[in-house]
């Protein structure tokens, strides 16, 4: 019987060699297909097919008419990203940690991927029930109040494309109607702050507010999460006013200079 070959082996062989094509670049700054073939050892159509993909993808770019490749702006996003994300948590730590001790409930601070919130800082209160949360936690947009926060100053389409075209019920109170969602999400952009009562988890309450950058755009969400029988719905208005003037503190650091 003849042997056939493992996709699977192939395609991880072949991510292997693009991040080895990266570093020989960024190593030398910029190098040619051969050169690249003759370091790692492999023909120069191999090299060239990986090169074309990178380059297509913006990963790398071609120097003039050299035919040499450098790092292209795919790799600057991407570090980019990594570094604000790191900016953020350093300039919102002891901003959640202050809010998490005046409120007496967990904080967090999440960040928009894909159609998941994600926690990228945490405070937890000294309260005897707090919330079990984790650094790198993600949570559906659709049922928590940071999500609704992040959702809520996206373009409409790019909403549509991050969430599902029926919404995952977690509770009798999860909210499973996109335009019942697209009404909430209206209302958050007009107040300010999101709320969910339950709609994650029961017994499980939480309020948000918007974190913006420089230019004002909303890059993260700061919450309030706490057990409903202590953070009742009475209380979100006061809580989240804590956490409104909160991630005002925490969007100063970021160079946002408006008011809203």
């Amino acid at each position: 019987m003849a042997k056939t070959s493992d996709p699977g082996k192939s395609a991880v062989q072949s991510v292997d060699r693009a991040l080895e094509v990266l570093e020989i670049i960024a190593r030398h700054g910029s190098a040619g297909v051969t050169a690249i073939a003759d370091e790692l050892g492999v023909h120069k159509s191999t090299v060239s097919r990986l090169v074309g993909v990178l380059d297509a993808r913006g990963y790398v770019e071609q120097v003039g008419e050299r035919g040499k490749f450098r790092l292209g702006f795919s790799i600057v996003r991407l570090a980019g990203s990594a570094t604000a994300e790191r900016d953020l948590s350093k300039a919102s730590q002891d901003i959640c940690d202050r809010l998490a001790e005046k409120v007496g409930e967990t904080t967090n601070l999440a960040v928009l991927d894909g159609d998941r919130a994600v926690n990228i800082v945490k405070a937890r209160s000294e309260s005897e029930v707090a919330l079990r949360t984790w650094v790198g936690q993600g949570s559906p947009v659709h049922a928590t109040s940071s999500g609704k926060i992040l959702l809520s100053e996206l373009a409409a389409d790019d909403r549509r494309d991050r969430l599902p075209t029926r919404l995952e019920s977690f509770t009798d109170t999860t909210v499973t109607s996109l335009s019942a969602l697209e009404a909430e999400l209206a209302a958050v952009r007009e107040v300010g702050w999101s709320s969910v009562r339950e709609e994650l988890e029961v017994g499980l309450n939480a309020v948000s507010a918007p974190v913006r950058d420089h230019t004002g755009t909303v890059v993260a969400a700061l919450s309030v999460s706490g057990p409903a029988y202590r953070l009742e719905p009475e209380d979100f208005a006061a809580v989240a006013a804590d956490a409104m003037t909160a991630a005002k503190d925490i969007s100063r650091r970021l160079g946002y200079a408006g008011s809203s």
